[in-house]
């Protein structure tokens, strides 16, 4: 099982840090954050479907048709934690090094997206004061690497337990 794991974790790790570096520098460049929450936790959902193939895999090849729910469950969990670290990670380096004005530029998006959307000058000092405050937590590397696990974990999370529950399956007594 760990040879899965670990493979199936940094596959979808990979993936998951590839299109997390083309998509957050594709927005980067033209200043327009607009659906990308939507596009980026699709690309997780996807990515992380490989989870259900993985323990698939696992119980047929080697448990001969069975697998408990806490097993399959366990696996899946592995597999996340891997890829969810890998791409933590790759936020990082990627953040720090290439594009350390990220989350300014994001403030800057979401202020001028709250004003064409008509927001009220209260409501606009509002989310500056709120975004200046994120910004300032931003800087601190803990706080960026809870906020990375806090977006890719719980996905990964409820496609796990929905694959346990789907795939186990246990002996039939003789």
């Amino acid at each position: 099982m760990k040879k899965s794991v670990w493979v199936y974790g940094l596959i979808m790790g990979f993936v998951l840090s590839a299109f997390t570096v083309i998509s957050v520098g594709m927005c980067y460049q033209s200043s327009d954050f607009g659906g990308n929450e939507v596009l980026g936790y699709s690309v997780m959902l996807v990515v992380f479907s490989l989870v259900f193939v993985a323990i698939r895999n696992h119980r047929n090849n080697f448990r001969e048709g069975t697998i408990s729910f806490g097993e399959a469950f366990k696996m899946g969990l592995s597999i996340v934690l891997i890829a969810s670290t890998l791409y933590v990670v790759t936020w990082l380096v990627y953040y720090k090094f290439f594009i350390p004005d990220f989350m300014d530029r994001y403030a800057d998006y979401s202020l001028r997206t709250a004003k064409e959307n008509g927001a009220t000058p209260e409501q606009l000092a509002t989310q500056t004061k709120d975004m200046q405050g994120f910004i300032e937590m931003y800087k601190n590397p803990l706080f960026t690497i809870l906020m990375s696990y806090a977006e890719i974990v719980p996905v990964g999370l409820v496609v796990s337990l929905l694959s346990a529950l789907i795939l186990k399956k246990k002996k039939i007594a003789a």
